[in-house]
């Protein structure tokens, strides 16, 4: 099975900063698409942020110019830095991959994380 572990939540103010970070372990042969969604208290899901493997990126409207995703292929890792976040960031964070588990695995599966929260207030 996969793993997906992110980490880097909690709290800042407006304006501020935070990291999250994505690790994928456990039968990861190779991982096509990483990204970051999002769901806010009483909100659907939301796609925040997407990166291919050879590093093309997506991102809502909501969040172009202030989160920057990214990955390392070698380490099975996903980033997103989230600059200047305002109270509407306030949320939980998943990252999502989808992940070939062997060589010979003809299409790939889509895992996610537990979430992170985010908070953003002052």
């Amino acid at each position: 099975q996969v793993q997906l572990v992110e980490s880097g939540g909690g709290l800042a103010q407006p304006g501020g900063s935070l990291r999250l970070s994505c690790a994928a372990s456990g039968s990861v042969f190779s991982i096509a698409n990483m990204g970051w969604s999002r769901r806010a208290p009483g909100k659907e899901r939301e796609l925040v942020a997407t990166i291919t493997s050879g590093g093309s990126t997506n991102y809502a409207d909501s969040v172009k110019g202030r989160f920057t995703i990214s990955r390392d292929n070698a380490k099975n890792t996903a980033t997103l830095q989230m600059n200047s976040l305002k109270p509407e960031d306030t949320a939980v964070y998943y990252c999502n991959a989808r992940v070939k588990t062997t060589p010979r695995a003809i299409l790939f599966d889509d895992y996610w994380g537990q979430g992170t929260q985010v908070t953003v207030s002052s």
